[in-house]
This record gives C-alpha cells, sequence and structure tokens, in this order.
C-alpha cells in the first residue's frame, strides 16, 4: 500500500500499565514531538507525560466520543499533523478505544506507525509459568450470559493457554463460569502488574475461587490466564447420551452436577457434555410442552 506524502502520520503509541518507568525511549521521543496526542483519559496521559518531562497537546478520545471525534482527528491528518493515539494502559485498540481511528486512517492512505511496548496478555503470559508457544487473547466476554456461554463453549476446545480481561468486581463469577464449563483447570489470576502490590495467584481454577471468596474484596485490573483443553478422549457415544438423558429425567440434579460426575467417569470434556445436555434439557421440556397441550386439547 502506498501513502499520500503530504498526510501526517499516525502513531499507536504503547505506554505502561502500571509503573510509570515501563516506556520506551521511542516512544517519549514520538509523545513529545506529534503534533496532537488522542488520549483514552488526558489527566491520566497528563501524569505520564509530567513524569518524564514531556510537553505535549492532548486531546481526549475515548469510547463515549470516539464516533465524533474520530473525523476531526482524521482532519487533521490529512491536513499535514501528526498524531499519537495513547490508551490509559497498554496497546491501543487492544481492548482499549482506538481501532475506529486507525481503521479510518489505513481506510485514507494515511501511514500508521505502531510504537510497541507494554500489554498486560503479554506481561501476564510471560510470568504465568503456562504454555507459552501458542496462545489465544479473548480480552473481555459479553456480559450477556446466553453470548458470554456460548463463546465459553466454543473456547473450552482451544488446546492453547487462553487470555482473558476482567474488572476486579467480576473475575469471581468468570472464574466460577470456566469452572462449570470448562472444569478445573490450572490457571493464573495476574493482579495489579508492575505496580507496588503486584499478585500472580496461581493453582487450579478452584483454588482462585476460594481465594477471592476469602477476600473482602478484590482491586486492580485483571488478567487470567487458563491452560488449554487436555488431551482426552471427545467422542459421546449412545450409551453416554443414555446416562445423560436419565439423569437429565430423573435425577432432579443440576446440570452442572450432572455433566461434572459424566466427565469424571468418561474423560470427555466438560463443554462437549454441557453444550449435549442443554439440547436434550430443551428438547425434554419442548415434548413435555407438546405432551401438556395435547392433554388440554383432549
Amino acid at each position: 500500500m502506498t501513502y499520500e506524502e503530504q498526510y501526517g502520520t499516525l502513531y499507536v503509541v504503547a505506554t505502561p500499565i502500571g509503573n510509570l518507568e515501563d516506556i520506551t525511549v521511542r516512544a517519549l521521543s514520538v509523545l513529545g514531538s506529534v503534533d496532537v496526542i488522542a488520549a483514552e483519559d488526558t489527566r491520566h496521559t497528563r501524569k505520564l507525560l509530567s513524569y518524564h518531562h514531556v510537553d505535549g497537546s492532548l486531546i481526549s478520545y475515548h469510547e463515549h466520543n470516539e464516533q465524533e471525534r474520530t473525523p476531526q482527528l482524521l482532519r487533521k491528518l490529512l491536513d499535514g499533523r501528526s498524531l499519537a493515539l495513547v490508551s490509559n494502559a497498554g496497546t491501543p485498540s487492544v481492548s482499549d478505544p482506538g481501532y475506529r481511528l486507525i481503521e479510518t486512517a489505513v481506510q485514507n492512505s494515511i501511514r500508521v506507525v505502531p510504537i510497541p511496548g507494554p500489554s498486560a496478555a503479554v506481561t501476564a503470559l510471560s510470568g504465568s509459568g503456562l504454555p507459552t508457544d501458542a496462545f489465544s487473547f479473548v480480552g473481555f466476554l459479553p456480559k450477556k450470559k446466553k453470548r458470554r456461554t456460548d463463546q465459553l463453549l466454543k473456547l473450552a476446545e482451544d488446546p492453547r493457554t487462553l487470555i482473558f480481561y476482567e474488572s476486579p468486581q467480576r473475575v469471581g463469577a468468570l472464574i466460577d463460569d470456566l469452572i462449570e464449563i470448562f472444569g478445573d483447570r490450572t490457571a493464573v489470576l495476574a493482579r495489579e502488574m508492575t505496580k507496588i502490590h503486584e499478585e500472580f495467584l496461581r493453582g487450579h481454577l478452584s483454588d482462585l475461587s476460594t481465594d477471592l471468596k476469602q477476600r473482602t474484596s478484590v482491586r486492580g485490573e485483571c488478567t487470567l490466564l487458563v491452560s488449554g483443553r487436555p488431551q482426552r478422549p471427545s467422542r459421546i457415544t449412545a450409551a453416554v447420551i443414555d446416562d445423560l438423558k436419565e439423569a437429565l429425567s430423573t435425577s432432579g440434579r443440576r446440570l452442572s452436577e450432572i455433566v461434572k460426575e459424566i466427565a469424571a467417569d468418561t474423560g470427555i470434556p466438560r463443554s462437549k457434555l454441557y453444550e449435549e445436555a442443554l439440547k436434550m434439557k430443551k428438547n425434554l421440556h419442548n415434548d413435555n410442552f407438546s405432551a401438556s397441550g395435547r392433554h388440554t386439547d383432549d
């Protein structure tokens, strides 16, 4: 792709995720030389610039104003002005604002230059002790229950290390969801990385869940890493289907308990059994509803 020489350059600048000294010399040079810095929170970025004695002209650019602000910033770039895009922490557009502006710049033949640096996902992965040869970055899951469950069911089959972002208020609920759908896998919770109270919790998901429930509160941004799907038999046989049907029809137990027991007996991943059980439960409900309707007609 060719770039228009008369246009400005958009620099995508990674900034510290906690410790203000975790910034590259190149990033500081760019922030001190561009015409405008588009920041997720100007107050937050001003503290960073002040700490490193860098002057810069700031303009806010966040998820609540990016639709209206993008055309304004595009005009500056088209007029030949240079622009640095920063988020509050880490690399812009990675679970942070920025994608819309970067996409628009590319579509308008504006040069986009990434200035690499901190990323919470890679930082957590490097110190996790989980496999790093292949990993899948998930970021934040949907908040709506059905979409969240559907995505987790798909992710449960991924053999790679999985990386999630979650708020401290919701991370406990996420871990409980993962236990129900993934099983009790090895996991690491990284919290307050690069800060004074940095913490890595390691163990099984159930260990992490127990630890968090014993605390009065959880603080700081959380990155949760979960080991990928273990290599196990995955075929659901007719006998397993019969066991599921019988348990759903007669036991009266919770679906998660039934799935957990059969998974332990067969070695089949919980996610597969859970998905099959959900279909069965729906079919049983429909059959009962139909039977009730015929009885009323009679």
